[in-house]
């Protein structure tokens, strides 16, 4: 394990750094850290609280010194306000049951980030394109997980369709993301419906009544 006076120095160093950008800012293929809330703290401390409970030694070892745990924590408060609070006390969960050592705050990112295609998700990127190649009308179609689905309606349909890639992506997948969080938590998404179908149907115009409504749509347009 590292000794206190290394794990100030970074936490330091990347407090410093991290303050030099914008919260909301994000480099390719991260999300935007968003501001952090009572309840992110709250869930921040539930962790180290586990972490504190289930490694005892390595906890006391690493963190013996007051003002090396809050440095340490806030770092992490940064980096992880991407995340939803609930989506915090899931990664502190996996992190315990999966490994013997006290995480990094890039092995509880790894944790938080979970695995979507374990619950069905695909792909953020084959979202993205199936959702866009989706015929209409959208919720009678067969989608791979309604979490595809809820992201296309939240992102606008005709924006997917009629705006570029770069443009269109970063949104579908802010949406996309956040969907994918709710169902690793135990969220159940609500499942399309389709539109019901009329109860009659109109009978077909004749041949000569759509050429008098031709006629006088043409007239109205002055065509």
């Amino acid at each position: 394990m590292q000794d206190s006076k290394t794990l100030v120095e970074q936490a330091q160093h990347a407090i410093a750094a991290s303050s030099k950008t914008s919260p909301t800012e994000a480099g390719p293929g991260e999300r935007a850290r968003q501001p952090a809330t009572d309840a992110h703290i709250d869930a921040l401390n539930e962790a180290f609280a586990l972490f504190r409970i289930n490694y005892h030694n390595q906890y006391y070892k690493a963190y013996s010194d007051t003002q090396v745990l809050n440095q340490i924590k806030k770092l992490w408060l940064d980096s992880l306000t991407q995340f939803e609070p609930e989506t915090l006390r899931r990664g502190a969960r996996k992190v315990i049951e999966e490994s013997e050592f006290l995480p990094t705050l890039n092995r509880m990112i790894r944790a938080c980030q979970g695995d979507p295609e374990s619950y069905g998700l695909p792909d953020t990127h084959s979202a993205y394109v199936e959702a866009c190649r989706a015929p209409s009308p959208k919720a009678a179609q067969r989608w791979s997980h309604p979490a595809v689905y809820h992201a296309g309606l939240a992102s606008d349909w005709f924006f997917l369709a009629s705006s570029p890639e770069r443009v269109a992506f970063p949104v579908f997948e802010r949406h996309y993301q956040r969907l994918c969080e709710r169902v690793m938590n135990g969220a159940k998404l609500p499942v399309p419906q389709p539109p019901a179908l009329p109860e009659s149907t109109e009978k077909p115009l004749s041949a000569e009544e759509n050429h008098k409504r031709m006629e006088a749509l043409r007239r109205e347009l002055d065509l």
